[in-house]
């Protein structure tokens, strides 16, 4: 298969009646969690800076289909996408950084790309043709590629490839970008290939040969890197960067460092001081004058100096089961980040596993707390710790905010203590309780696969007038993000509402509870929804922000 080129009309454009979208290829070597995510983010923000229009898709050789039926413990936070998509946690980065969001085409994973070409292959797509991995592998995750830019108008496509050069898993997806760039040609496509640097502190000095044999290693698949992104927690000197540049072939200006920063979002001023997204324009070769323009920085200076400079400190405690994994709660961890820098307030978040509350004992451990945060999960383990939080909240009147799992366990401990249904749970725990306040949903009882199978995605929801949710988003319908499996069950709904909980969102097409609060306490609610997915730089989601605010006003005591 020979790549099109993907192309869509731009009106008013100078240079062409067409324009074809571009290609940046990332990859990376020497180690993984070398920060490729936040690369390909704050690189596609001064992109978009400069006036162009952006995306990212993220490459994941695992043969799982996609992260949804992995412990967090092994992948980290699952993001799930508007269009329902489980996705790997990168996308959360890419959405925040770009305000951009990302669909089913933006997380291809080898499960997903095995899965079609056996269907093809079943439905005798190809023939009678014995089906391999060349052609019929590397054609499909070029099709995956393409299809970005054959859906949507988009000038330049970030493709971020997991893993490390080397990889066997990799080797599909680095075929498939050189057979790309063959294709697309020289001035359509770009390579990037982030690297580390480490410092030797028995030798006193860095050492660039890890980053000779990972060039070394891409270069034997066909791939010279046009710009080389070098990870150390140290400046590198400029005879550092030469000898980078004359063993790996790559310009001495394209040599970028990337030094440890001090927040994630210091990243796209870091690059841009050094000129990084120049360099690609001029690669690129299309946009004549963009390429000597500063970009348009004004918006993301501002949320910086508000996040630097904070008036005020808030602790929070989140209570989970994952807590040891730091990037379970990856989503939830910056929207905190986003919702203080906005007020001013830096966001202190004590990460509490919900197994040993109880030995802890719940007000030791949420001791000098300003909030409380229940956070979303699975399975049984841990359970009665975050029961016992929610609790602990509603009769000490302290900020609670659940999220999904948080939200139900919430609502587990009001049927016990305030409704008197000391049996009351969840089936999901206990099957045969006798009050199942949280129940499946009807489609799920009989649902064999766990995999893709949940309520999924975008789903509108309507806020009751008057109530705390309505005040915090000002407007009566919202669209939310889901992946849950239970629901607020709504045969005891009515006995749950005239004990005092108010059920202020809900899904009025299928009658389903999204938001739940108190009226009587200064500020405790749950969402069946992950809010975090929907926070941005600059544009924190509300509840988060009003959460903050209301932690602060306890903590403080006004």
């Amino acid at each position: 298969m020979r790549a099109a080129a993907a192309s869509w009309s731009w009106p008013g454009n100078p240079d062409a009646l067409t324009v074809q979208t571009k290609y940046i290829f990332v990859t990376g070597g020497v180690s993984s969690s070398l920060g490729k995510g936040i690369f390909c983010a704050s690189l596609g923000r001064l992109l978009k800076a400069h006036g162009l229009r952006v995306t990212i898709q993220k490459l994941d050789p695992y043969i799982n289909v996609d992260p949804g039926t992995m412990n967090p413990y092994e992948h980290g936070e699952v993001y799930v996408t508007d269009d329902g998509a489980e996705t790997d946690l990168d996308l959360g980065h890419y959405e925040r950084f770009l305000d951009e969001t990302t669909t089913q085409a933006n997380n291809v994973t080898t499960g997903r790309v095995y899965r079609e070409v056996i269907n093809k292959e079943r439905a005798g797509d190809y023939l009678g043709k014995t089906v391999q991995v060349v052609p019929h592998i590397i054609d499909e995750i070029k099709r995956w590629i393409l299809r970005l830019a054959e859906a949507a108008e988009y000038d330049v496509v970030l493709c971020e490839i997991g893993g490390t050069v080397g990889d066997i898993e990799s080797q599909p997806y680095l075929e498939a970008i050189r057979q790309l760039r063959y294709e697309l040609g020289a001035t359509n496509t770009l390579s990037a290939h982030l690297t580390l640097v480490p410092y030797l502190a028995a030798a006193g000095e860095l050492k660039t040969k890890p980053t000779q044999h990972s060039v070394k290693i891409l270069l034997s698949y066909g791939l010279q890197p046009d710009i080389l992104v070098c990870r150390s927690d140290r400046p590198l000197d400029e005879d550092l960067r030469r000898k980078i540049a004359l063993f790996c072939n790559v310009a001495p200006q394209a040599v970028i460092e990337a030094v440890d920063a001090r927040t994630i979002y210091e990243v796209p001023l870091k690059l841009a001081e050094q000129g990084v997204e120049k360099l690609a324009l001029q690669k690129l070769d299309r946009w004549h004058g963009i390429a000597t323009r500063e970009p348009d920085l004004s918006g993301w200076m501002r949320f910086l100096r508000r996040l630097n400079s904070p008036r005020d400190t808030v602790t929070l405690a989140l209570v989970g089961k994952y807590v040891a994994h730091q990037d379970a709660y990856k989503s939830i961890s910056e929207s905190f980040i986003l919702a203080g820098a906005e007020l001013g307030v830096k966001v202190a978040v004590r990460y509490i596993l919900s197994d040993t509350i109880l030995e802890v004992g719940v007000a030791e451990a949420l001791r000098e707390v300003g909030g409380i945060v229940v956070a979303p999960g699975f399975g049984r383990r841990g359970i009665d710790g975050k029961i016992a939080v929610a609790r602990h909240a509603r009769e000490c009147d302290i900020p609670y905010f659940g999220i999904c799992l948080g939200l139900q366990c919430a609502i587990i401990e009001f049927a016990r203590n305030v409704c008197g249904w000391e049996d009351a749970h969840s089936t999901e725990f206990m099957p045969e309780t006798p009050h199942p306040v949280i129940d499946f949903m009807e489609e799920q009882r009989h649902q064999v696969a766990k995999g893709g199978t949940m309520r999924l995605g975008g789903y509108a929801c309507h806020l009751v007038e008057g109530s705390l949710a309505h005040r915090i988003y000002g407007k009566v319908n919202v669209r939310e993000r889901h992946r849950h499996r239970y629901e607020v069950s709504n045969v005891h709904r009515s006995a749950l509402a005239a004990h005092g909980l108010r059920f202020s969102g809900l899904n009025l097409a299928r009658d389903l509870v999204e938001i739940a609060e108190l009226p009587d306490k200064r500020w405790f609610l749950g969402t069946q929804f992950h809010p975090e997915y929907r926070s941005r730089v600059g544009a924190p989601h509300p509840l988060f922000t009003s959460f903050v605010q209301a932690a602060l006003a306890y903590s403080t005591g006004t």
